[in-house]
């Protein structure tokens, strides 16, 4: 299993990047750039401008640790499994934290290029929106 680790820091406060997070149903406002995001009680529906479809399940969210967890069962991965963490970085700053796990490896560079993407647009939204 390819294990994927992202971070990047974002000058906003940490818990306005947590609230962004944290809301499993709202990526598109901090990802702009998918076609379409809904909720089907626990499971994120996700399309990708790829036209992939995403069903991503909520695994948890942990206010405390400002910690969130889904999972990606079946479908062309055998298993996904990703969590995002917010951490305080600075006097006014975050350090965002992803992690992936796939299975089968061969994804893995598929999954980091999104992961870098997801992550400038994360960091552009979020700074733009809250200067």
């Amino acid at each position: 299993m390819a294990s994927l680790y992202k971070e990047i820091v974002i000058n906003t406060a940490p818990e306005t990047v947590w609230a962004a997070i944290r809301d499993f149903g709202a990526v598109r406002a901090i990802v702009p750039g998918l076609v379409d995001c809904r909720l089907e009680d626990d499971v994120r529906i996700v399309t990708f401008p790829d036209g992939r479809v995403a069903r991503e399940h909520l695994v948890g969210i942990d206010d405390d640790r400002r910690r969130l967890v889904y999972a990606e069962p079946g479908g062309r991965f055998v298993t996904r499994s990703a969590s995002m963490q917010v951490f305080a970085d600075g006097d006014n700053g975050a350090r965002l934290v992803w992690i992936n796990d796939v299975l089968p490896d061969t994804f893995a560079g598929l999954i980091g290029t999104n992961m870098n993407r997801g992550l400038i647009a994360i960091k552009r939204s979020l700074e733009e929106s809250n200067p």
